[in-house]
């Protein structure tokens, strides 16, 4: 028989480098596939979160909505309702936020007037009273804090007029107060 010398052999330790070597690899790549995975859930979950803050509304009509008679005509020229914070809801800078009046004619966004008591210009709006008590100032409207809002039309709506007032906060849902005015206008109306 005729023995023929191969020093290509394969022997245990070179086998054992090898093994060793393939499962470090695998653990590194199966390291970075995790890191990957969490990243992404991460990702994923920062999303949600931030889809929920934009899709709720903070803000929340408080009671009726009211239309006010323009004097010497048998139309509604200004609104009056309340707003506050929704239970759970972040606080809504009003300095931000945007109101627009729509109906089956017409469009327009409201623009911010001083606050107080003064009159309002046409397309304006203002923060006419904060409660509780008087000791209340700014536009952030907190927990537990109430603001009384009037916006002026431009022109006045007749009756059973439909509308809709949208108020948008700087971030969250915008808000749409739908209403009709009464088949007969008086100084004071409650909206429907």
């Amino acid at each position: 028989m005729k023995m023929f010398k191969n020093d290509n052999a394969f022997t245990g330790l070179e086998a054992a480098i090898v093994l060793i070597a393939f499962i470090v690899v695998a653990a590194v790549f199966s390291y970075v596939i995790l890191g990957a995975g969490f990243f992404t859930t991460q990702k994923s979950q920062e999303v949600v979160h931030s889809g929920v803050a934009q899709a709720s509304s903070s803000l929340e009509l408080i009671g009726d909505v009211y239309g006010i008679k323009k004097s010497g005509t048998n139309m509604i020229d200004t609104l009056e309702f309340t707003v506050g914070l929704t239970a759970g809801g972040s606080v809504v800078d009003l300095s931000k936020t945007t109101l627009t009046y729509s109906d089956a004619t017409s469009y327009y966004t409201l623009s911010k007037a001083a606050d107080g008591p003064a009159e309002l210009a046409d397309m304006t709006w203002q923060i006419s009273a904060r409660k509780p008590g008087t000791g209340l100032t700014g536009d952030v409207v907190e927990a537990g804090q109430q603001y009384v809002l009037r916006a002026k039309l431009s022109p006045a709506i007749d009756v059973n007029h439909k509308f809709t007032l949208e108020i948008k906060p700087p971030t969250g849902a915008t808000f749409a107060i739908s209403r009709t005015t009464p088949p007969q206008i008086d100084n004071l109306n409650l909206l429907y």
